[in-house]
């Protein structure tokens, strides 16, 4: 599956993860590509900034803000996003009033896919605004829809979040009451 341009864009992804799990992060990574060049870079960092809402997706995309960068609706729509594990529920939102072009996955997100697994986000659209994206300063009737592809390097990804689940999340809560006996 996939273009050896394509290949190289989830290897990247693959590193981002990578690079999250040494910091103790959930591994997911990112890549934003547009013309085939990489625009932004992203992984989880919810446990270093203590913020659920610090995906790789939204990372990603905070560091092109931060930086500066502004694109275009019609950049978005030509924008590709390569990620390890399935965009969920919110990203997936995100992805879809930003307007981007095409998602393409690893692994998929079973318990809050927004990309099929759980929603259809990337072709029905998100919420109260239906996916409606602004289109040239005036906000179209249309909801906005991406392509999304899973699968991509799949067994990498699973392998990279079953290293990190296996060892147990570090930074994760202490329960408040004992938890069941299996």
């Amino acid at each position: 599956m996939g273009s050896p341009a394509a290949n190289e864009f989830m290897l990247l992804a693959l590193a981002e993860a990578q690079a999250a799990l040494l910091r103790q992060e959930v591994p997911i990574g990112c890549v934003i590509v547009l013309d085939g060049t990489v625009i932004a870079k992203g992984s989880n960092r919810t446990n270093e900034t203590r913020n659920a809402t610090m995906h790789a997706e939204l990372d990603a995309f905070e560091q092109l803000w931060a930086s500066g960068s502004r694109r275009s609706s019609a950049e978005w729509a030509r924008a590709e996003l390569y990620v390890t594990c399935e965009p969920c529920i919110m990203c997936a939102g995100a992805l879809c009033l930003l307007g981007l072009g095409k998602v393409v996955y690893g692994c998929g997100n079973d318990r809050f896919g927004g990309c099929g697994s759980i929603l259809d986000i990337h072709q029905q659209g998100c919420g109260s605004c239906q996916g409606q994206s602004e289109v040239g300063g005036a906000a179209s009737s249309k909801p906005h829809r991406f392509q999304a592809e899973g699968g991509m390097m799949a067994a990498d990804a699973i392998a990279l979040l079953q290293d990190f689940y296996a060892s147990g999340n570090p930074n994760a809560p202490v329960p408040k009451r004992p938890l069941a006996a299996p």
